[in-house]
């Protein structure tokens, strides 16, 4: 039985605005991860934000604005891989590897298919297959953790299915078991604003439902002023039957370290339309260092393009070793 080193990869769509919700479920568990000494890879997954269609100028700057904000929330080039995933034509090509070890009936039963495609009268192949890419994200870094939150946890089953399947079908050990890091802390359950009952999303149509990381003091003081509440006047963290609030409640709790009860008892004495106030401050100083090291890098294009270009090389150095282990077990490489 072989050992494998321990790695971690995740990838972010550089589409949409990158929210509260993305920060703490997400981007600040891979600093974290970073942090601890762990091997990390870190994808802006392009190739996926296409299954549906984009705007390419748009595209194009989302790429830029993407990278700066994960290196503004601390993701360091030095110490992780951070790389474009279109740069690192490994992905197309393991992907369709694993493709034809595919069922089209083992993807029919994936609930984000279900949800996405009920939506449209003509579904595009890409959001039916690109799961598969995403398998192939994984394994081709032999990737040992993922963090992610439950809602994609069917997605790394399917990695791993592919994982036992191709190397059972080729009678080899190429290929590693990856196993989910699966979020399931306050910081994964941060909530709309304008719906508790769903979760905080850059999709969202309502852009009032969520706080941007690149958000100006103004607005952010806006939208909590607009979150909504209910019609007890007190601070109170009871998520069952006070959602809104107590959503407010954990996102002071997140961006501060304080936890619920520390801050329902110093709010005692304000309404709930005060403490909304109270909130928006909690997270626009949060968010002050975050967004001066945005603003900053934004304006260094030279210096974003260079680190993805540099991150694609120490990605494809590994995806491009893996892939041909799979191409010889398959019997795609020949001696010359």
């Amino acid at each position: 039985m072989q050992t494998f080193r321990k790695v971690i990869f995740s990838g972010i769509q550089p589409t949409g605005n990158i929210h509260l919700g993305n920060y703490f479920g997400a981007i600040k568990r891979w600093k974290e991860l970073q942090d601890a000494d762990h091997d990390c890879i870190f994808s802006i997954v392009d190739l996926h934000s296409i299954t549906l269609p984009q705007d390419p100028k748009a595209l194009n700057e989302g790429i830029l604005k993407m990278t700066a904000t994960l290196l503004a929330c601390g993701i360091d080039p030095q110490k992780s891989v951070i790389f474009q995933q279109s740069n690192v034509k490994e992905h197309a090509e393991f992907s369709w590897i694993l493709k034809c070890i595919t069922t089209m009936a083992r993807l029919g039963r994936l609930a984000q298919f279900k949800e996405k495609s009920e939506k449209l009268k003509e579904v595009p192949l890409g959001l039916y297959v690109y799961p598969v890419l995403q398998a192939a994200d994984i394994l081709l870094y032999k990737t040992t953790h993922v963090p992610v939150g439950e809602d994609q946890s069917q997605h790394i089953q399917l990695a791993q299915d592919l994982q036992r399947v191709f190397n059972h079908t080729y009678k080899s050990e190429v290929l590693v078991r990856p196993t989910a890091l699966i979020s399931d802390g306050p910081a994964s359950r941060v909530k709309s604003l304008r719906d508790p009952a769903k979760k905080m999303s850059k999709s969202d149509p309502d852009p009032r439902s969520y706080i941007g990381l690149t958000d100006p003091p103004e607005l952010i003081t806006n939208k909590f002023r607009k979150a909504l509440t209910d019609f007890t006047s007190e601070v109170s963290f009871d998520p069952e039957n006070r959602a809104s609030v107590s959503n407010l409640i954990l996102i002071e709790s997140l961006s501060t370290g304080l936890t619920p009860d520390e801050i329902c008892e110093r709010n005692s004495n304000i309404d709930t339309g005060k403490y909304k106030l109270v909130v928006a401050d909690s997270v626009i100083e949060m968010l002050r260092p975050i967004q001066n090291n945005y603003h900053r890098l934004i304006n260094e294009k030279g210096y974003l393009i260079s680190v993805l270009r540099d991150g694609a090389e120490r990605a494809r150095t590994v995806a491009n070793k893996t892939l041909s282990e799979v191409k010889k077990v398959v019997g795609l490489s020949l001696e010359y």
